[in-house]
């Protein structure tokens, strides 16, 4: 399973922007799909993830009520709306693939990875 993650780019505080993550290689609907972002220095933490099937969705509350994760099975993509943007979720966000079973928040249940999009939020 390959991911690939886009969207990424340079705006302003306030401003929005949704990322992408292209699935392929395997059925997406087998796996439950999740947003990460990293900064330098700092571990991979969680922002957001979907069930398989869209019925669930979770947010790190530091995103809670600004992010809104979707997705669509039939094109193999995932989603993370992005409005009301701050400098501090400036990071290379990141999207992973988890077994449909799993919690969803845990980074070490991911097994695939996407490559990173970098977002960066002036003030």
């Amino acid at each position: 399973v390959q991911l690939q993650a886009f969207g990424g780019g340079l705006v302003q505080a306030g401003d929005s922007l949704r990322l992408s993550c292209a699935v392929s290689g395997g059925a997406m609907s087998w796996y439950l799909m999740g947003w990460f972002r990293q900064t330098p220095g700092q571990e991979r933490e969680f922002v957001s993830f979907i069930s398989w099937n869209g019925g669930t969705t979770y947010y790190a509350d530091s995103v809670k009520g600004r992010f809104t994760i979707s997705r669509d099975n039939a094109k193999n993509m995932v989603y993370l709306q992005m409005n009301n943007l701050k400098p501090e979720d400036t990071a290379v966000y990141y999207c992973g693939a988890a077994p449909s079973g799993s919690y969803g928040y845990k980074i070490r249940e991911y097994e695939y990875w996407g490559q990173g999009t970098l977002v960066t939020v002036s003030s």
